[in-house]
């Protein structure tokens, strides 16, 4: 009940007289319109990075909206301006193939950034929303617990990243202490920058739990990061005890 309810549109959207067939979800909370809609897009005929594209422009004009019911203005928005956002190097499914480094930018650079998370009341929840958030913008990475510690690693394009982060800071993740749904607004960025020679490039999105300091650096150590654990784990103030 207090997931709220979730439906899905099936619609047809004309890309230069080709009939390119949507799927959009919808997730409504008990607190929309004030909340916006957890929107995701798919379809056999794009790649995921531009149904993610799609996703976080409809996202944007969401937010112009936000109060009032919202379904059918964003549906309506969606059909008008498909073509706009689906022009910015349109490629079909079946070709996404022939581009291998599409998860990377455009000179192959991958980067990387390290998050820290002051707390997590609604722990499933907002587990599920991290796993949503990083498929849809094909990141990679860790969610990684020890004790008190909460850190997520993300791997991928920058601007995926900062969608990323735009996503992580404005939905209604996590509950106060009173219960209500709210914003995470206690999330640090330890570093964000390129990987280096020597770091693993990550294939998938893990969440990971360790009982000991010893074992988070091992996993640090294994992924060719114990620099950054160093820096910003074993001698910052965020390190639990």
């Amino acid at each position: 009940e207090s997931e709220g309810i979730t439906f899905q549109i099936h619609t047809i959207c004309e890309h230069h007289a080709k009939k390119i067939q949507l799927k959009v979800t919808f997730q409504l909370s008990h607190e929309y319109p004030v909340c916006l809609p957890d929107i995701s897009i798919c379809s056999d005929q794009l790649t995921r990075k531009q149904c993610c594209d799609l996703k976080q422009s409809l996202m944007r004009y969401a937010d112009t909206l936000l109060g009032q019911p919202m379904v059918y203005e964003l549906m309506i928005w969606l059909q008008q301006n498909f073509n706009d956002d689906v022009d910015h190097g349109f490629v079909d499914k079946a070709s996404e193939g022939d581009s291998s480094q599409q998860h990377c930018s455009a000179d192959g650079t991958v980067w990387m950034a390290l998050l820290h998370l002051d707390h997590m009341r609604a722990k499933a929840k907002y587990i599920r929303s991290i796993e949503k958030w990083t498929s849809d913008l094909r990141l990679t990475g860790r969610l990684m617990f020890m004790g008190k510690l909460i850190l997520i690693l993300l791997q991928g394009e920058r601007k995926d990243i900062k969608d990323y982060l735009v996503l992580q800071k404005t939905s209604k993740v996590d509950v106060d202490s009173s219960g209500k749904r709210c914003k995470e607004k206690m999330i640090s960025v330890l570093c964000e920058e390129k990987l280096q020679a020597g770091q693993l490039r990550l294939t998938s999105f893990a969440v990971k739990e360790f009982t000991s300091g010893a074992e988070l650096h091992q996993e640090f150590e294994v992924l060719g990061l114990s620099g950054l654990y160093d820096k910003f784990v074993r001698f910052s103030k965020i390190s639990a005890t």
